[in-house]
């Protein structure tokens, strides 16, 4: 099973590298006094004050992104993540490193931008898109899709400053995501529009990830989006890459740094002890791992058994969850719930899920540890520490009496004929 994983990794980096961001780092001047005439200019230069200071925004940033990928870039407001986009985007130049793009790159940073509200929606598309760097014939082939999905038809001849707010967000999403471009960059869209128009748009992601040759860059504060649509993600703290790679580690990783404080660091061996834990562990949980006890190809015939092994010292209710998650075809079949548990210290507890009512496939199980919520208005408890890629458990069931298609299998649910129109008239 784990060469399975590994190989169609590799099949994953084999595919040609579209963006490639090389030790990019960024800073802006912020002014901090302003001379207020000349002398007071030459009389700050002789004495050293510079009237700015420097903010370090970002510093060596380096990933690539594969032809296909839909890469998620997430982290707290005022970490970078805007900075870097504009810097991929080619509005910001970074300081130091470089950053390369293979094929045509549509940006859809602000909403709105480059639009003039004294033009017709119809002059804006082409606007917008020759701002886009596509010529007059190139929108031409786009407008149409551009119209109908923002479904504007009937007004592209008003002027935009007679648009709802709602019409203007609808038409400027649209322009982005039916550009013919190969690689889409999206900062925080995906609650644009009404529910309806949010469907659609959901829809659209959904089918862009079937198509090998488009690339989504998306920025978002959405761990539900990072975990549905991405394959492959990234997390920003303090303008550094602080976790990379599986999806789900990055995203777990985000909701900890949320639930953390927001603290001012100055000791910098302090940081450099939180880094000692693996993703998703802490000095608080500093172990949290599921071990496999079933074989790691069953065949569904009996339920697949596991140990949580966990250390947690503090004297308050905690709690464990685990959730199975279906690899091959997405979703989370079983998640548990959080589930009490009464031995501190460093401890194992042995459990297992039935397979039986499943289908062949690729499964992961996954695990936090969770305590009372914080906010007493909460019902929902609040994790604390999650397994990993590498200390969550991977398998795949096997069996010839399965199919490979749906997720549960025949003999879990099969759908029933009650007979045609025909037969429920004469009855």
């Amino acid at each position: 099973m784990a060469s399975r994983i590994v190989k169609d990794s590799q099949q994953s980096e084999e595919t040609p590298v579209v963006l490639s961001v090389q030790h990019v780092s960024k800073s802006f001047k912020l002014p901090t006094e302003q001379a207020t005439g000349l002398k007071q200019a030459v009389i700050n230069w002789t004495k050293g004050i510079k009237g700015y200071k420097v903010q370090h925004v970002l510093h060596d940033i380096s990933f690539d992104v594969h032809q296909g990928d839909f890469f998620g870039i997430v982290g707290r407001n005022g970490s970078g993540k805007s900075t870097l986009l504009k810097i991929i985007s080619g509005i910001y130049t970074p300081e130091n490193g470089k950053v390369d793009v293979k094929g045509t790159l549509v940006p859809f940073i602000e909403l709105g931008v480059g639009f003039n509200p004294e033009l017709t929606g119809r002059e804006n598309v082409y606007l917008n898109g020759a701002l886009l760097g596509f010529s007059h014939d190139e929108i031409d082939a786009m407008y149409d899709d551009i119209v109908e999905f923002a479904e504007l038809e009937d007004f592209m001849d008003q002027k935009l400053k007679n648009y709802s707010s709602g019409m203007q967000v609808r038409l400027a999403f649209s322009v982005a995501i039916k550009a013919q471009g190969d690689i889409l960059v999206l900062d925080e869209v995906l609650a644009v529009g009404d529910e309806a128009f949010q469907r659609k748009c959901d829809n659209f992601f959904t089918e862009i990830k079937k198509n090998p040759k488009k690339t989504v860059i998306l920025v978002t504060h959405s761990m539900e989006s990072v975990k549905k649509y991405c394959n492959k993600a990234i997390l920003i703290k303090d303008g550094n890459i602080v976790a990379s790679g599986d999806k789900n580690d990055v995203a777990d990783r985000y909701t900890l740094e949320n639930l953390k404080p927001t603290e001012k660091h100055t000791e910098r061996d302090n940081d450099k002890k939180t880094e000692e834990y693996p993703v998703g562990l802490s000095k608080r949980v500093p172990m949290l791992r599921v071990h496999p006890v079933s074989s790691l190809t069953p065949d569904g015939t009996e339920p697949f058994v596991f140990d949580l092994e966990y250390e947690f010292n503090e004297k308050i209710p905690f709690y464990f969850a685990v959730s199975l998650l279906d690899i091959k075809r997405g979703g989370i079949p079983v998640d548990s719930g959080s589930i009490l548990l009464k031995e501190y210290g460093h401890h194992s507890v042995r459990c297992s899920i039935p397979l039986e009512m499943f289908n062949n496939g690729q499964f992961k199980i996954i695990a936090s540890l969770r305590v009372d919520p914080s906010d007493e208005s909460s019902d929902e408890t609040e994790m604390i520490a999650y397994t990993n890629e590498e200390n969550s458990c991977l398998f795949a069931l096997r069996n010839k009496r399965n199919k490979d298609y749906a997720l549960l299998s025949d003999r879990a649910i099969t759908m029933q004929v009650l007979g045609t129109d025909k037969e429920h008239s004469n009855s």
